[in-house]
């Protein structure tokens, strides 16, 4: 039996602007057949087992010719197989997929088309040109840059089929910009029109160069603009001057290198990228179980004897309970006994499983917590701290000291991840990083231990260092760092908030 293909639109390069069916379909496919401008973060939502095949095409060179995609798509629909053709943009604007459909029906396979946003009107919008604006304009058109050599007739003169529209978008035109101008001039088109080319749109790489007819090849020139780009003509480019809401972000232009675990590197990537940054993952460390779970197993078997529970991180949570799920444990072993935690991220852990910490310090660090608890008794009282297999003993020490019987047990031990360090070492040594988040102490060693110190440490003089408190911030010091932001309240929130407002007060010295 014959199986399906889904032509879907990716969008024009933000993975936000997806639809929701195209995630759906994204998620349940059996092979994804995807082009160059399809975002990396959308092939994250495809399940292991699919079938991954990159066809894309870039700045001419063809991974595949089309005729071998088409057969391709059939190929794998004849086997049955659910299959999501993902394409740059909107399938039907200038994406060929026409074409790929007309073979599709011809060979008998079912198969359904799901728009995307087109890169033609969401580029623009992202450099702040409305495409339309009552007070310019009342057309506009989307040409292709190059057309279908083989197509039958003559190609027709650019300024002809443009006479009298008053906005112009030109998709992959860069290569015939100065033939597409002169036909523009040639046809009466005012050679001081507003003009604006737009690279990378929708991505943090966005890059935007405007002029006139006259002025705009030599200014894309001079700023290196290449495809991918749209260009645009039109009034309603001056528009941009107060719309140009995407490049006036406050993390806008900078890399910044994220080493938190993959896991857990969604929330702070999220959170930079929204304020402009471009983000490069950057793994230092991995979350396992511990080599030997006896201590802990032991811990839980203890539980109902057990008067406090600390945890120290969300990480500390999961294991945690995961570990009580796996002996079938009954969660209600933890009645009576009272929780505290060092954070609300940690906090948030804990809601997971529909429980509420009975204590929290103001300052989500183990001194904190201590001053918090030193107005309990704690004679008597028994101590249980399921955490990671290296940590700092501030809690348990303290705890002692006010005469608690403590047991700390190994629930999760972090790891070094073995990351190929040549692309963040090649962007370092080309001076295009410009800051780096460490999130603890062990991702601040494990990073260092990736790099030969006497190279690392004079590049990283360059670099902003981003710590999410003063431990954190600590540790980097001691290991030959310069810290030039350090969060006052120690979460990913905390330390977002705190690189905004370190680059911030930057764009306002410079103005």
């Amino acid at each position: 039996m014959a199986g399906k293909v889904f032509l879907v639109g990716a969008g024009p390069g933000d993975p936000g602007l997806i639809t929701w069916k195209g995630i759906q379909l994204l998620q349940t496919a059996q092979v994804v057949i995807y082009d160059y401008l399809a975002n990396p973060e959308l092939l994250k939502t495809i399940s292991p087992e699919a079938e991954k095949i990159y066809v894309g095409k870039k700045g001419g060179d063809h991974t595949l010719p089309q005729g071998e995609i088409n057969r391709l798509i059939i190929n794998r629909a004849a086997q049955g197989k659910r299959v999501v053709r993902l394409k740059g943009g909107d399938p039907f604007i200038f994406g060929r997929g026409g074409e790929e459909a007309e073979e599709l029906a011809q060979a008998g396979i079912p198969f359904e088309i799901v728009p995307g946003v087109s890169s033609a009107i969401a580029v623009p919008a992202y450099a702040g040109i409305p495409l339309t604006h009552r007070r310019y304009n009342t057309s506009v058109a989307f040409f292709t840059g190059h057309e279908d050599p083989t197509k039958e007739g003559q190609p027709q003169d650019i300024g002809q089929k443009a006479a009298g529209i008053e906005t112009l978008v030109f998709l992959m035109g860069v290569k015939n910009l100065s033939t597409i101008i002169g036909q523009l001039i040639a046809q009466g088109r005012d050679p001081e029109t507003p003009a604006a080319l737009i690279r990378w749109g929708t991505t943090p790489r966005q890059k935007t160069v405007t002029g006139t007819l006259t002025t705009i090849v030599q200014r894309a020139e001079e700023a290196g603009m290449t495809p991918p780009a749209i260009f645009v003509v039109g009034k309603v480019i001056e528009c941009r001057s107060t719309l140009n809401w995407f490049e006036k972000r406050p993390l806008w232009g900078k890399t910044i290198v994220v080493t938190r675990t993959r896991e857990q590197a969604s929330e702070l990537m999220d959170r930079l990228s929204g304020l402009g940054a471009d983000c490069l993952e950057f793994p230092t460390i991995r979350i396992e179980p511990p080599s030997d779970w006896s201590s802990l197993d032991q811990a839980l078997q203890d539980l109902e004897s057990v008067n406090w529970l600390f945890f120290t991180s969300p990480n500390g949570v999961r294991f945690f309970f995961e570990r009580l799920k796996v002996l079938q444990f009954d969660i209600r072993l933890l009645k009576g006994v009272k929780i505290g935690v060092i954070g609300p991220a940690t906090a948030q852990a804990l809601e997971k499983f529909h429980l509420r910490p009975d204590l929290i310090p103001e300052k989500y660090q183990a001194e904190y917590l201590l001053d918090a608890l030193s107005f309990l008794p704690w004679d008597n009282q028994k101590v249980l701290i399921p955490r990671a297999e290296e940590a700092r003993d501030i809690l348990p020490e303290g705890l002692r000291r006010m005469g608690a019987g403590v047991s700390v047990v190994t629930a999760y031990r972090t790891v070094p991840a073995l990351e190929d360090t040549g692309i963040v070492l090649d962007k370092l040594i080309r001076g295009e990083v410009n800051g780096l988040t460490f999130t603890s102490s062990s991702t601040v060693i494990h990073f260092l231990a990736l790099f030969r110190r006497e190279e690392i440490i004079p590049l990283l003089k360059k670099v902003d260092i981003a710590c999410i408190g003063p431990i954190t911030a600590q540790t980097a010091r001691d290991n030959g760092l310069q810290v030039s932001i350090v969060a006052e309240e120690f979460t990913i929130p905390g330390l977002v908030a705190a690189m905004e407002h370190h680059y911030r007060s930057k764009l306002r010295a410079q103005d």
